[in-house]
């Protein structure tokens, strides 16, 4: 399939969807006022979410943030940020989705500190690559009734704009926690192997049927249905899958499903953690390592 037809066919495909909600940097007060499934004051209180996930004691790599106006989320100013260590070449990317709540900047700095995680993985003789964010709104990552199209935008709108400034396309990955975890699933299938080579997801957001899901999270059952990624692992033959979830995360139960319906199973596994910042932190050395070895090849 020639580049200009799989930039078709996704494009259709995207814009057939509705939208899914996950959980973000919010995700633990959602939780706690029983808006999304889980256990995090329970987790809390007895101590079970695992090791908090300190952010490497490094210098960041270097990055670059911006806005644009995007036509297909309607009209709305979008941030984005890029994190890449210095290179002369064109870099590979990871494109990272943000959870619920939380935007471009979320996983970088205090938050998730993924410049800091890059810049060790890179010392430490990892391949390097560029990490680029941007904003998706709470509308998890595709098309809504009201015509608000993270998906197309990152598409049409932020491909572009990391291939000027000098990305490596050919060499695509797709990261993600919570909501974004759900997205970068959702995304890499309509995509297909054509165009990504990795796919990582931290503690996805997913729900096995439409009357779980949280409110607002998909438009109606019929964009539940449209949308889901349960029952599409297919879609993902031939490129290379991480997932990795708490058990004590209240998305667990549907994580472990998706991970189930995997011919060949996925990379990741569950173990001990909650659906916090600190889970994700703990997660990233790993996460990054798994995108380094797909994409530095």
């Amino acid at each position: 399939m020639t580049r200009s037809r799989a930039a078709t066919v996704t494009r259709r495909s995207l814009l057939i969807g509705g939208a899914a909600v996950a959980a973000g940097g919010a995700a633990a007060g959602a939780v706690d006022h029983g808006l999304l499934p889980g256990r995090t004051s329970m987790y809390r209180v007895l101590g079970l979410n695992g090791s908090a996930g300190s952010i490497p004691d490094i210098a960041p790599v270097p990055t670059t943030s911006g806005t644009f106006t995007s036509r297909a989320r309607g009209g709305r100013t979008v941030g984005w940020t890029i994190a890449a260590p210095e290179s002369d070449a064109p870099l590979p990317v990871a494109v990272a989705l943000h959870g619920y709540g939380d935007d471009h900047r979320s996983f970088f700095g205090r938050a998730l500190g993924w410049d800091r995680f890059l810049a060790a993985h890179v010392a430490g003789g990892g391949a390097p690559f560029a990490i680029a964010a941007v904003d998706g709104g709470n509308r998890y990552w595709h098309r809504r009734s009201d015509g608000d199209d993270p998906a197309v935008m990152i598409l049409d709108e932020f491909l572009p704009l990391i291939a000027r400034r000098g990305a490596d396309l050919d060499r695509l990955a797709l990261t993600g926690y919570s909501m974004g975890g759900y997205g970068t699933l959702r995304l890499a299938g309509a995509l297909g192997a054509d165009r990504v080579r990795a796919v990582s997801a931290i503690s996805p957001a997913l729900w096995t049927a439409a009357g779980d899901t949280a409110r607002g999270a998909f438009d109606d059952a019929a964009d539940f249905r449209a949308n889901t990624v349960l029952g599409r692992q297919h879609e993902l033959d031939g490129v290379a899958v991480r997932v990795d979830c708490g058990n004590g995360d209240g998305f667990a139960p549907a994580v472990h499903a998706y991970v189930d319906g995997f011919t060949t199973p996925p990379a990741g596994g569950f173990e001990p953690g909650a659906h916090t910042h600190g889970y994700w932190r703990r997660m990233a050395p790993e996460q990054l390592a798994f995108l380094g070895e797909h994409l530095g090849r």
